[in-house]
């Protein structure tokens, strides 16, 4: 039987696409087997790639800052990222790198964990998990698709980037809190 451990060791052998290359450490992701809210972002940043856990940077500090405004603990979740190894130089992951990763390790997660809802951070996780590239148009927004809620934002590193988008981030979760 698969679990989220046995998945995290077959990531950690993955060769499946390029970006093993590049990587010092996958990043499979961090969290809960049972968690009822999953948050799904990019891809691991340098970092991440360093240490082999989800948001420790700069990014990662943000975030916490998001979750405590929805009242959201760390501990009660499962964070991950569309891909699981670092783009050399910080680049957005390519589509094919994306499918490829979801296609072999983000669906089984999904499909372990069964969260209630999956929080997409980023266009990345937006193209990855919906095959949708619009973040402008449903950021803020839940929705069903394949029998699954999701709930759209930016990536905390865009709100690090651009104080207007972390503003629209803290009010993204003050929704958050409401759906929960």
């Amino acid at each position: 039987m698969t679990t989220l451990f046995s998945l995290a060791e077959e990531i950690r052998r993955c060769t499946a696409c390029p970006l093993y290359k590049s990587r010092l450490l996958t990043v499979p992701g961090e969290g809960s087997s049972n968690a009822k809210i999953m948050f799904v972002a990019e891809a691991p940043g340098e970092e991440e790639n360093r240490q082999g856990l989800p948001f420790v940077g700069r990014s990662g500090k943000f975030l916490d800052e998001l979750l405590k405004i929805a009242a959201i603990e760390r501990e009660d979740i499962f964070i991950t990222g569309a891909c699981k190894c670092h783009p050399e130089n910080n680049r957005t992951p390519r589509v094919s790198e994306l499918k490829k990763c979801k296609e072999l390790w983000l669906d089984q997660q999904i499909e372990l964990i069964k969260p209630k809802l999956v929080v997409i951070l980023g266009r990345s996780a937006l193209k990855s998990l919906l095959n949708k590239n619009k973040l402008s148009e449903l950021q803020g927004k839940k929705i069903t698709e394949n029998k699954q809620q999701y709930f759209i934002t930016y990536h905390p590193s865009a709100g690090l980037r651009f104080p207007k988008i972390a503003k629209i981030m803290q009010e993204d979760f003050k929704k958050l809190k409401k759906f929960l």
